[in-house]
């Protein structure tokens, strides 16, 4: 599977009529892949697609969601974050699930049918930091990833801090319409630091 960068969206050509989730195919707008740099060495792993999402098909562009392109401003890690399709520096973002039911979670069988995309999508970025937003985004990473059990993975405690994983770092962070403004300056605080720390030499090894 290769890399298309001309465009931000859906850069590997991952099927977009996804046919493995049966009840999802009706209510959907939109099988909602990944969107960034290809080259990122920072994936933002959501949820699921929120109903302005699913309409656009780009990740965290729900009303709602767009609090975390916020974030990413903040450091310098897009541009114009209320654009319809914002330009993305060093990031990737995408979701645990791809497609929106608009009366309910995904099961843990739609899960399982998405965690090949999501796999994927790690591995060919082969990225430095992954940030997981909220309690399932984390669970999803712990067993791949982490020595971690999925018990000892709380969003609140981990929020705002750094946990080692099998060749990455990673942020956990609250959904950020849930953060308070302690919480959310907590985690700026915190990604600032690896950013002006761990980041720039990085940066150096790596040749970018």
């Amino acid at each position: 599977m290769d890399a298309n960068q001309e465009s931000m969206s859906n850069p590997f050509g991952m099927d977009e009529q996804c046919q493995n989730c049966p009840e999802l195919c009706d209510t959907r707008e939109n099988v909602v892949h990944g969107y960034g740099d290809v080259g990122a060495e920072f994936i933002v792993l959501g949820d699921s697609p929120a109903a302005g999402t699913d309409e656009s098909g780009i990740p965290f562009t729900d009303e709602q969601e767009r609090e975390l392109l916020d974030i990413l401003d903040a450091v310098d890690m897009v541009e114009d974050p209320d654009a319809e399709e914002p330009e993305l520096k060093n990031t990737f973002l995408t979701y645990v699930t791809r497609c929106r039911h608009p009366e309910r979670d995904a099961t843990d069988e739609e899960v399982v049918n998405c965690e090949p995309y999501l796999n994927s999508e790690i591995r060919m970025i082969n990225p430095e930091i992954l940030l997981p937003v909220g309690q399932r985004p984390l669970e999803e990473l712990a067993f791949e990833y982490t020595t971690l059990s999925e018990d000892e993975l709380d969003i609140d405690e981990r929020h705002a801090t750094t946990i080692r994983g099998r060749g990455f770092e990673i942020l956990p962070m609250i959904p950020p319409a849930d953060q308070t403004d302690e919480e959310r300056t907590a985690f700026l605080d915190h990604f600032s630091d690896v950013l002006g720390q761990d980041y720039r030499q990085t940066k150096g090894r790596r040749g970018r």
